[in-house]
């Protein structure tokens, strides 16, 4: 065979294996018409990036985490771990991220915050990422700083490096219920919700708190409910929105979870755990409940905490209960679903 048949089968071959490996590409799923990509989209959109609610793990599911698009800026709602890949896969780099905003500090919402100021300042992002949480968030930040200082400044490992500071970084705003956040491209729009059961007014109160957030663009209102339970307050935030992102318990699987021989959970916090997942999460009734009362046009449900895993007979069911007390448009969300 001449010079010329060996190059056209190396051509061919170099073909067939390029085919071979785009048809392994996993399809990205969208809830209703996929949009042009997100630089594109004049409209503001929410991306569910991970939709499982933690502590375990899903190997088809990462763990909470949001991207919002509006205008020319770019968000991350709660950073649980897992998303810079899902990040990736709708081709958004960590570097154009501008905001992280927090619902709270548990930590399948803060997880991925190493990550992101770890790879925010290898790439030398130009611009601080602004972090916003509710109280503890600063400390949180803080914390995470300490533990990069060695590999920040051993950064390349190159004699004479210019490093950034920790400011060129990263800052930090801690937010509470009832502020009001103005940015270019949208209102942030805060309350505090049910996910703990503290007294009003106490010092628990005061120092910890989950947070429910309303981004009203120039197009879309969309909230996010983060982790709660029913909650009046997040019900008038969530007045008139286009689209409402809500968590969702399934009670019956959690509970039976629970109960399971070899538990994660010891005995002694059985009870505690239980009265948890009563108060502080929503099921799909009162999901319907809290839609049709804030009169929303759309819900999606996302950090799922239902069986070991979620299949699609538990999200048709999921649909099906919500949709008997709300008579709008019901998505169960899976990672990288666009809305």
């Amino acid at each position: 065979m001449n010079r010329i048949g060996i190059e056209s089968l190396a051509k061919l071959s170099t073909r067939l294996a390029l085919v071979a490996c785009l048809a392994a590409v996993p399809t990205i799923t969208y809830a209703g018409d996929p949009p042009a990509g997100l630089a594109s989209d004049s409209e503001a959109i929410f991306v569910t990036l991970g939709t499982n609610g933690g502590p375990l793990a899903q190997a088809d599911r990462s763990e909470p985490s949001n991207l919002l698009k509006a205008g020319s800026s770019y968000s991350l709602v709660d950073v649980g771990d897992g998303f810079t890949s899902r990040l990736a896969a709708v081709n958004v780099s960590l570097r154009d991220i501008d905001n992280v905003f927090i619902s709270h500090l548990h930590f399948d919402h803060t997880g991925g915050l190493w990550a992101a100021l770890g790879l925010r300042f290898q790439l030398n992002a130009g611009k601080p990422l602004q972090v916003y949480g509710p109280p503890g968030i600063e400390e949180t930040v803080a914390g995470i700083l300490k533990g990069m200082k060695p590999a920040m400044e051993a950064a390349y490992g190159v004699p004479g490096e210019e490093s950034i500071s920790t400011d060129e970084l990263v800052q930090v705003h801690e937010i509470e219920d009832g502020d009001v956040v103005e940015l270019d491209d949208f209102t942030l729009k805060v309350a505090k919700n049910t996910h703990y059961s503290f007294d009003d007014g106490s010092p628990e109160d005061r120092k910890y708190q989950s947070l429910s957030f309303r981004f009203e663009t120039k197009d879309r209102v969309i909230v996010y409910t983060g982790d709660t339970g029913p909650s009046a307050n997040v019900v008038k935030l969530a007045n008139g929105a286009d689209l409402l992102v809500t968590e969702l318990i399934d009670l019956d699987e959690a509970l039976g979870r629970l109960k399971k021989p070899g538990s994660a959970a010891a005995a002694s916090r059985q009870e505690q755990i239980k009265e948890h997942f009563l108060a502080h999460h929503l099921t799909t009734s009162e999901i319907a409940k809290m839609a049709r009362e804030a009169n929303v046009k759309e819900v999606v449900t996302t950090h799922l905490v239902g069986g070991l895993t979620i299949s699609g007979k538990n999200t048709e069911k999921w649909k099906e209960e919500i949709s008997r007390g709300y008579d709008g448009q019901v998505f169960i969300a899976k990672d990288l679903d666009r809305f």
